[in-house]
């Protein structure tokens, strides 16, 4: 397979969080409107899908592009605080107390343009530290539009009322939700990781199917101006390699095999998923709940023949009342890593 960095530049707020297994719904969606998007389209690739992915994409995260070079900043990996922070000076409980508080903090995970990944403590940095980074690179007029804003990425809370279709009515008090929006700031840059096979498609055209689910939306309330995002610049990496790798580092959510790992370390993440396009439209909108490992996980395989392929997990299949072809990605990008666990 060949991988592809894929950058983005949102346009509005997204409904929905711009995570791998979503992002590869919406590019079967394409596949299925635009045949030509795969060769001999995408029925046939589905049926494949269990054994041999087409397509494998990672979650969005965000890049800065420094002094010419690309950094990438994901998230911190779900080991346990001791191992990712070893205690510097045991005999102070207090001192310790106030750094761990610190290093909670501490969600991103900066890595270069070569994906090599550090589990080393200074390269985690907090969300006012990627901020500072961000707001240095931006444009004086951006600049002076963030005023007080110390956060790279904001959640938008929006109150609804539901309605009763049949009255016309609201419910009793207002019958009141609320939905959270994502919102980046001006001139942020995602990047998207994407393996592909060749025999099934080009970046060329995966690009294209970027670019019309940029323009019409992605996500929860894309027919409202959600979810707009542009396609930006693109570039073909190496796959990435570690020779004396023992872990895999997730870039999406993964289902991973059963039995394959001696070790694991994830937080557990249950996709309720709703299908789209004409799908929506049927009796039976919802997908049955997916229990995943999100990104950020860190497994250590059982064998070394688990690092001959550049991603990890498999199809979830099953998961649809309304199209039994229905799959869901399973499947996540990995960056190998040397572990020490004891």
């Amino acid at each position: 397979m060949k991988l592809y960095a894929i950058t983005i530049k949102p346009r509005t707020a997204f409904g929905t969080p711009l995570k791998g297994d979503t992002i590869f719904g919406h590019f079967c969606w394409q596949a299925a409107n635009q045949p030509a998007t795969l060769n001999g389209g995408l029925d046939r690739w589905i049926e494949l899908y269990p054994t041999k992915p087409f397509a494998v994409f990672s979650t969005a995260w965000p890049r800065l592009v420094e002094n010419d070079q690309t950094v990438y900043a994901v998230k911190r990996p779900d080991l346990s605080m001791a191992i990712m922070f070893p205690a510097k000076d045991k005999d102070d409980g207090l001192a310790r107390l106030i750094e761990r508080k610190a290093n909670k903090k501490k969600k991103w995970l900066l890595i270069e343009e070569t994906l090599a990944l550090h589990l080393k403590e200074d390269h985690l940095i907090d969300d006012t530290a990627l901020f500072e980074r961000y707001r240095k690179l931006v444009s004086p007029t951006t600049a002076r539009q963030l005023g007080q804003v110390r956060n790279f990425m904001a959640l938008d809370r929006r109150i609804h009322n539901t309605i009763n279709r049949l009255t016309q009515t609201t419910g009793e008090c207002f019958a009141p939700f609320v939905h959270e929006n994502q919102c980046y700031l001006p001139e942020t840059e995602l990047t998207i990781f994407c393996l592909l096979d060749p025999a099934a498609t080009d970046i060329d055209r995966v690009l294209q199917a970027f670019k019309n689910i940029g323009a019409f939306g992605f996500g929860r309330d894309a027919s409202s101006g959600l979810g707009r995002f542009m396609v930006g610049e693109w570039q073909e990496l190496p796959l990435p390699s570690l020779p004396n790798a023992n872990a895999c580092y997730t870039l999406g959510p993964a289902v991973p095999e059963q039995g394959a790992y001696r070790q694991s370390f994830f937080s557990p993440f249950t996709r309720f998923g709703k299908h789209g396009d004409r799908l929506v439209l049927t009796d039976k909108p919802f997908k049955a709940p997916i229990v995943m490992a999100d990104e950020g996980a860190v497994f250590l395989p059982q064998s070394a023949d688990a690092f001959n392929n550049p991603y990890l997990g498999r199809a979830v299949t099953g998961i649809s009342l309304a199209d039994p072809r229905t799959v869901g990605q399973g499947y996540s990008m990995y960056l190998p890593c040397r572990l020490e666990v004891h």
